[in-house]
């Protein structure tokens, strides 16, 4: 069995590998870890949970150790872009762990926080900055980072950054990256227009491939129920209260359909919180560490937590509404079933969803068994209790002032680092059912 001491990765990294209990690499950083010690590019399809963050951030320490160098002002040695602002700081928290031992500065720069503090954080330069595309490019914009130093190049979830409208970004991002870098390149899919998009950046790489999206299906154990829309949150509080849970995360499409589902769980007096793109980055924070030490079990998010929320524990995924996009759906369920163990998938399934569900069991090749509704749902459904009423943001306040226009509009915009006009100043250049910016290491 290949174990991390085997692959020749440095004294300091393996040692903080040691101080984590990890000694035996998953099968894509057995694959991708010696090519990129070769210094090869490389064009992975993983999922997230398959390992794949420190299936780059090991060889990419690696290369630090034995190629010490003053980054200079205002720049950064290595660039990972992250579609998402929950993922970027994750990532950026694995190399904080990976290079406890080393003296490394890591960066984290997404919007949703003051850029001000993030121009002064950049100013003496850092070795690692994972960033979302749109704040990258605001930084660049006001002169405040320049990329034209970056010697590793990694580009993460790329089939969501497109989903998320980030192509002509990544490609204006492309345009200002040295020729003379390393590349990688990892999508949890990779159709055509991806794989279009991965030739633009990457320069003969080795390719490797793990946890296709059928292994992820067959570790969830998938039911579903059939239920009109509006009896869903009666249903919903059933599963809840039957099912034996250590923590759930609760799916919707839309932004304003999981606050109306925490609503109606805390109208019946079930704690739960949510994550998506019109909370504050302070509210998705807040809610994501609750979520992470076990303070609530229930956190209902839009699908910008498919792929940006990683947290082990998580028994049950439930699908209050179906994804339209099959992908999606695996995406969301691969959130349980983490590091081998099995977990539980529950949908609930309104009559105009019919076809994404004959969608999802083609793309998985797994038929959903379906359940019939409790006993008890039509006496939950006539005690539904009334949600309490949505609170008002600051920016809905003045809706009515700006022609309709405000938070209203922001609701409908991709979830994520949404992508910015340029900078115009100066630039350079179930009952029922079975069963931001921060540093680390030495000081410039």
């Amino acid at each position: 069995m290949t174990e991390f001491k085997d692959l020749g990765l440095a004294e300091p990294i393996l040692k903080a590998l040691a101080a984590k209990n990890y000694s035996v690499p998953t099968p894509i950083q057995t694959q991708a870890i010696p090519a990129l010690l070769d210094g090869r590019d490389l064009c992975g399809i993983a999922q997230t949970g398959t390992g794949k963050t420190a299936a780059f951030a090991l060889p990419s320490l690696d290369y630090f150790h034995h190629h010490p160098k003053h980054t200079p002002q205002k720049a950064c040695r290595m660039l990972v872009l992250s579609p998402t602002r929950e993922l970027a700081a994750q990532i950026a928290d694995s190399f904080r762990d990976y290079a406890r031992f080393m003296k490394l500065t890591v960066a984290t720069v997404f919007g949703g926080v003051p850029i001000n503090r993030q121009i002064n954080q950049l100013r003496g330069g850092v070795d690692i900055l994972v960033a979302t595309p749109g704040r990258l490019l605001d930084l660049i914009d006001q002169r405040a980072l320049t990329i034209g130093h970056v010697e590793i190049f990694v580009l993460d979830e790329a089939d969501q950054m497109m989903d998320l409208g980030f192509i002509q970004p990544l490609k204006r991002i492309d345009r200002m990256l040295p020729k003379d870098r390393q590349s990688l390149f990892f999508s949890a899919t990779m159709p055509k227009a991806i794989a279009d998009l991965g030739a633009q950046f990457l320069n003969d790489p080795v390719r490797v491939s793990v946890a296709p999206q059928s292994t992820t299906a067959e570790r969830v154990r998938q039911y579903g129920s059939f239920v009109n829309q509006g009896e869903k949150q009666a249903l919903l509080t059933l599963t809840i209260k039957g099912e034996p849970i250590d923590r759930a995360l609760i799916f919707t499409r839309t932004k304003h359909g999981a606050d109306k589902v925490v609503r109606g769980l805390e109208g019946a007096g079930i704690r739960a919180m949510a994550i998506h793109g019109n909370k504050s980055q302070a509210q998705r924070t807040t809610a994501l560490q609750a979520f992470r030490s076990g303070e609530i079990k229930l956190l209902v998010a839009t699908d910008i937590a498919a792929r940006g929320i990683d947290v082990s524990g998580v028994s049950h995924v439930i699908n209050f509404e179906l994804p339209n996009v099959p992908e999606q759906y695996v995406h969301r369920i691969g959130r349980t079933a983490r590091a081998g163990a099995e977990g539980i998938a529950i949908s609930f399934i309104a009559d105009d969803e019919r076809p994404y569900l004959k969608s999802i069991e083609r793309a998985t090749r797994v038929k959903l068994e379906i359940v019939p509704l409790p006993e008890n749902f039509s006496e939950a459904v006539r005690n539904l209790p009334k949600p309490a009423p949505r609170a008002v943001t600051t920016g809905e306040r003045g809706r009515s002032h700006n022609g309709g226009r405000g938070s209203s509009e922001r609701a409908h915009r991709p979830e994520g680092d949404r992508p910015r006009k340029p900078f115009r100043g100066r630039r350079n250049g179930v009952g029922a059912h079975k069963g931001a910016v921060q540093r680390t290491g030495g000081s410039r």
